[in-house]
């Protein structure tokens, strides 16, 4: 976990240094910030659905391109008297757009902080996307990789937890 926290710092001083850099080709960078609600499905037992919302900072480096850190909360819902399964997702992620800049797609990294007393781990977090944003409106489906979280495989308790979601969001320039 030292590793993902480096890794966030090193992100944060980036998104700094990029935003005080001076502007060489004419496009006026810009910094957007988006607060979205997720929904999905878990593609790992023993959870049914998930619910979340998330905030994330997005920097413009040029039309085409972009810079997120984004954060959240996200809860699993277990479908037997087990308790409920939460999380901060804590990534950094590379957006570019295409199709007249309002497609893209996504990559994001970073760390999972459980929020569940029961299960007291954290773990790494990968998760690509694609999406549709508009001036003030975020379409996206995401797909999650969790490496280090309890799931049930073949009866068997296992890690890697696996699920799909899909954001809407709005989102505005500061």
């Amino acid at each position: 976990m030292t590793k993902i926290f480096a890794l966030s710092i090193l992100c944060i001083f980036s998104f700094i240094n990029l935003a005080i850099a001076q502007e060489t080709d004419g496009y006026k960078r810009n910094f957007k910030f988006g607060v979205g609600l997720s929904g999905g499905l878990p593609l790992n037992d023993p959870y049914n659905f998930i619910v979340g919302g998330d905030v994330r900072l997005q920097y413009n480096i040029s039309q085409s391109y972009s810079l997120c850190l984004t954060t959240g909360y996200n809860n699993l819902f277990v479908d037997n008297e087990e308790p409920n399964f939460g999380y901060v997702p804590v990534k950094v992620g590379y957006k570019t757009f295409l199709f007249k800049n309002e497609f893209y797609v996504m990559g994001e990294i970073g760390g999972a902080f459980s929020t569940t007393k029961e299960y007291n781990n954290n773990s790494m977090l990968f998760s690509p996307s694609i999406g549709y944003a508009t001036k003030y409106v975020d379409i996206s489906v995401r797909y999650e990789f969790l490496k280090d979280f309890p799931i049930v495989k073949n009866n068997v308790a296992d890690n890697g937890l696996a699920q799909v979601m899909l954001r809407l969001a709005y989102g505005f320039d500061l």
